[in-house]
């Protein structure tokens, strides 16, 4: 039955994103490609696939506002004239800033759009999930939400709570046949970290890596993957972290 199902991943056309859509419908999933900006590669990235043979749909979804949120279910639950099974909150904003520089509004917007825009989509999502008996929350979080953060303080914030929130959900929903796990990545070579990477701070924490390099994109995909099958559940409410040894916690 898993083949069948319809996940939804936000920011899935970016650099985790796409190996996440391309994997997942690889698998026999109906996907559907959650972009905010980057509109072009979300729909040329479904259309790839479709040519492929996959059940892809690219989607509009700003995860700073609720209406955009329930309109893409909406869409996408039409489109695909099934039930959402799997919710990936995967996109995220990121932003290198000095802790004295971070207006109130950047602190907001990195809050609202990392952790209220995931709580929003569980919140619409639920039904679905609660109707089928099972369903998956993975929240992709950071190594930065726990160890805290030195450029990015407002942004290790978000990925805390969302580690946090990760818990609550499986606290409350794993009754349900819900399960809600969390994958706390450390480096990915991806376009949203060639920032901190390309700073000082950055290439010292890659010569630090005790596995002497960079995650892939594709490696977080496949445990993102298996986190959603039948035999993962027991998973629930857990933090995987995926960060090549720097952090244990």
């Amino acid at each position: 039955m898993s083949n069948k199902r319809l996940v939804i991943i936000s920011g899935g056309a970016g650099g985790i994103g796409t190996s996440l859509s391309t994997l997942f419908c690889q698998q026999g999933y109906a996907v559907a490609i959650g972009y905010s900006n980057n509109r072009q590669k979300a729909e040329e990235l479904a259309l790839q696939l479709n040519i492929q043979g996959a059940k892809a749909l690219a989607v509009a979804m700003d995860y700073s506002c609720r209406d955009s949120i329930k309109k893409a279910i909406a869409k996408v639950t039409e489109h695909f004239l099934q039930p959402v099974s799997i919710l990936i909150n995967n996109g995220a904003l990121a932003q290198e800033k000095q802790f004295e520089t971070i207006t109130d509004d950047d602190w907001e917007r990195m809050l609202k759009v990392n952790l209220q825009g995931p709580f929003i989509a569980v919140q619409e999502t639920l039904n679905d999930m609660k109707q089928q008996q099972w369903g998956r929350v993975i929240n992709i979080t950071s190594i930065g939400g726990q160890w805290g953060g030195f450029n990015q303080v407002h942004y290790a914030a978000s990925k805390a709570g969302l580690i946090n929130f990760t818990q609550s959900i499986s606290k409350i929903y794993s009754k349900d046949g819900i399960a809600s796990m969390a994958i706390a990545i450390g480096l990915v070579a991806t376009d949203m970290s060639a920032k901190e990477l390309a700073s000082e701070a950055g290439k010292d924490k890659v010569r630090n890596i005790p596995a002497g390099r960079l995650a892939c994109a594709d490696e977080v995909a496949k445990q993102v993957l298996h986190l959603c099958q039948d035999d993962s559940f027991y998973l629930t409410g857990q933090t995987i972290n995926m960060n090549g040894g720097m952090y244990f916690g």
